[in-house]
């Protein structure tokens, strides 16, 4: 059997990515669409291969690759970014011509938008794998940097460029506490290596306020890039401005980047005191303010925005019990449903626009599309039968054993507010009368995306088990 070493799918996604820029550079004439199927057809590629990992990949992080690892979480979480990147560009090929529409200077630009994100993948692919501050912080600068040329991609569409300045003030000054925190944290352990920071705050011989300093800075850098409260300011406009394919890429692939390096932090920061009460808290104001605010939305890419803060509260449950499994499966939960959701979206706007009344007697202009846009709203609700359902599930029996009551009672009812407004879409599909009676067409690739995410969604969410114990291997 072929033995690959996990770093090399990084290295290939990345030089996948960095191929199809310089081919977009000097091959003008060639069409745009081809490089996002090239980009396809490599990151298919780089999937399949990493089920050939070598057990002798640096699992241990010794040696030269003390910055690295490749254990059974980050091995998982490459793929998920690789299902993700794939769905991403899929759905940017529906929105090509969107984007030419809103702004004809981009059209020449096209092969950018098509490769940008696969150097995103491979930042979130080191990113996983990550176990030094250094590295993380080179790895999230990286997808950072590729997602602020992304969100502002449209250069003339003046909402896409308020998104970006935002996005990009507000990223600038998480990088900013991030560094701050790291440097703190190296000035009490000397040291930036996650393992031999345990090993110093085990050893009860550094000073508990400057390492708690630091560690509350770091969690406010990371706090940004989860979009948990209070440092979730930028999520709704960001999100309604950017391009819709990057608002997908954004909600799902950065925010499970984002939970994969906040479980691997925060295993030495528990060790400080009142650590866990602070992420507790974080967790209670996130899933209350992300509901809350969801309730009153009529735009559906804002909604989705809203809505992926109060999904980022019960991810926080999940991290305040330290339990990966539970986080890990609701991730998978949240990748099927909110790409599901998102590329009806793109598909649907085109014609009618991002409103929820757009989606008025949906289901007898598509019935397929009002069907798959049913699915992903039940399994965000969260409601029986769906991956969603199992999610919030396991993270609430989390919540039980370690006796977090408060959490678990916060987190049920705050559930229900997620009942009315992702059923005001299903409302809006098969109650309300339609104004516009134009039949909506789906590309071949779309419809078969589409019909796989429909399917794992209510697969996942009848059996599990694959997904839990992915993580045992």
């Amino acid at each position: 059997m072929i033995a690959i070493r996990a770093p090399y799918l990084d290295i290939a996604v990345l030089v996948l990515g960095i191929t199809i820029l310089l081919l977009e550079t000097f091959a003008a004439k060639a069409a745009k669409k081809t490089f996002a199927y090239a980009g396809i057809v490599g990151l298919i590629a780089v999937l399949i291969a990493s089920f050939f990992i070598s057990e002798s990949s640096p699992q241990d992080g010794g040696g030269f690759w003390n910055f690295y690892i490749a254990d059974a979480l980050s091995i998982f979480f490459k793929r998920f970014t690789l299902v993700t990147t794939i769905i991403v560009l899929v759905m940017m090929i529906d929105y090509a011509p969107a984007l030419r529409k809103a702004d004809e200077s981009t059209s020449a630009n096209l092969g950018e938008f098509f490769s940008l994100p696969l150097l995103t993948c491979a930042g979130l692919m080191y990113l996983v794998s990550a176990i030094d501050f250094i590295f993380i912080f080179v790895s999230l600068e990286l997808v950072t940097i590729s997602f602020f040329v992304l969100v502002s991609f449209p250069r003339r569409n003046p909402v896409a460029l308020e998104a970006g300045v935002k996005y990009l003030i507000l990223g600038a000054l998480s990088t900013a506490f991030l560094v701050y925190g790291i440097t703190w944290i190296f000035g009490v352990t000397g040291e930036t290596n996650l393992k031999q920071i345990t090993a110093a705050f085990s050893s009860g011989k550094i000073d508990n306020q400057a390492a708690t300093f630091g560690a509350v800075l770091v969690l406010v850098g990371l706090g940004f890039k989860i979009a948990a409260v209070p440092f979730q300011m930028w999520v709704p406009d960001v999100y309604q401005g950017a391009p819709t394919p990057i608002t997908a890429f954004l909600s799902v692939g950065s925010k499970a980047a984002g939970f994969v390096v906040l479980l691997r932090v925060l295993q030495p920061f528990l060790m400080l005191p009142n650590m866990q009460r602070l992420v507790v808290l974080i967790a209670l104001l996130t899933v209350v303010y992300g509901n809350l605010a969801a309730l009153p939305q009529n735009n559906l890419k804002r909604l989705l925005g809203y809505s992926s803060i109060a999904h980022a509260g019960y991810l926080l449950i999940g991290v305040a019990c330290f339990d990966g499994r539970a986080v890990t499966f609701y991730l998978v939960a949240y990748l099927l449903m909110t790409l599901l959701s998102f590329a009806i979206l793109i598909v649907v706007a085109q014609q009618t626009g991002e409103e929820i009344s757009s989606f008025d007697g949906l289901a007898k202009r598509a019935p397929f599309l009002a069907f798959a846009m049913l699915v992903a709203m039940a399994s965000l609700a969260g409601l029986p039968f769906t991956a969603g359902f199992f999610g919030k599930f396991f993270i609430f029996v989390s919540a039980i054993t370690q006796r977090q009551t408060a959490l678990v009672a916060v987190g049920i009812v705050t559930v229900a507010c997620g009942f009315y407004y992702y059923l005001k879409v299903v409302r809006a599909m098969y109650w309300q009368p339609g104004t516009n009676n134009n039949t909506i067409p789906v590309s071949a690739l779309s419809r078969a995306i589409m019909i796989l995410l429909i399917i794992a969604t209510i697969v996942f969410g009848v059996y599990p088990q694959p997904i839990l114990n992915a993580l045992k291997h």
